[in-house]
């Protein structure tokens, strides 16, 4: 028993996060073979939207089992919201994102990442349909300290570079993920139990909050053996060629991919970058439209 205390946090320890909600805080609104391969799989509802940019042009598909996302996305293209945006943050091996209304008119330096269109929407997170694969198209979000829900930024989105991994580098993140899940299913238990764990702090009981640990490791074990984390053979085989940033997967709503055009995201991800990942010379979106697929 010993050894699985140390997956978890105690009890006591984990009361400030009950008060507090989450861990972290994200800022506010973050020719390919896997494009070859997804391109001929289109979907009931999917849609298709060509993005010209100062570095050339991009062609995504919108997957129609994330309407909500999708049906969003196009109403802003259909209105000129994207047009004039910048990229304002890229990374490389990791991703770009774009989408912020701000941008449009920043100042050299300003910061940026937190405009929208003054909605958020419901996330729509199918994992592990889709997953964070080189070229995928996901949702920013806040991070889960004051966004628990998920909710997705009702403008600001980014697009997949990654990197590619090894097999043991993958084993060990599978590794991460169970412990991963197993800390946030024992996070929920205790805020579930939180009533209880506060009245034996109250009483003093060590031996209470003890016995009461107890069961919650023994709780989170059995819901985890349930729904065990994990990689599929999909995105083994995806991260493991093309790539991709798999410590995301779960997290964000995946609403498209990328089917042409996966050489001018390459080029965005390399631009020279300042301090706040913005890159140094303005990399635009100059319009977009809805075309076929």
């Amino acid at each position: 028993m010993k050894k699985k205390r140390n997956i978890f946090l105690t009890v006591i320890a984990l009361l400030a996060i009950v008060a507090a909600g989450a861990v972290t805080l994200k800022k506010k609104n973050t020719t390919d073979m896997t494009t070859e391969k997804t391109a001929a799989q289109t979907g009931a509802g999917d849609a298709y939207v060509e993005i010209k940019t100062t570095e050339g042009d991009i062609k995504v598909r919108l997957f129609g089992d994330t309407p909500a996302h999708r049906d969003n996305f196009l109403k802003l293209v259909k209105e000129g919201y994207y047009n004039n945006v910048l990229f304002h943050r890229v990374i490389n091996e990791f991703m770009v994102q774009t989408g912020d209304p701000d941008s449009k008119t920043a100042k050299v330096g300003q910061a940026l990442g937190s405009g929208g269109p003054g909605y958020t929407l419901e996330a729509e997170i199918k994992y592990p349909a889709h997953f964070h694969k080189r070229g995928a198209l996901a949702a920013a979000r806040q991070g889960d300290q004051v966004n628990p829900e998920r909710r997705s930024s009702g403008s600001q989105f980014y697009i997949v570079t990654g990197k590619a991994y090894n097999d043991s580098t993958l084993k060990q993140m599978e590794r991460q993920l169970d412990m991963m899940q197993k800390q946030q299913i024992f996070n929920d238990l205790t805020k579930e139990y939180k009533d209880s764990i506060m009245t034996l702090r109250r009483n003093r009981d060590q031996a209470g909050l003890q016995a009461l640990q107890d069961e919650l490791i023994a709780i989170t074990e059995k819901k985890a053996a349930e729904n065990p984390a994990g990689l599929t053979d999909a995105q083994r085989e995806a991260y493991t060629t093309v790539g991709g940033t798999p410590h995301l997967d779960g997290q964000y709503t995946v609403f498209g991919e990328v089917v042409e055009g996966m050489d001018v995201v390459d080029k965005i991800e390399k631009a020279e970058t300042d301090g706040r990942d913005r890159p140094v010379s303005d990399i635009r979106i100059i319009s977009m439209k809805e075309v076929k697929g």
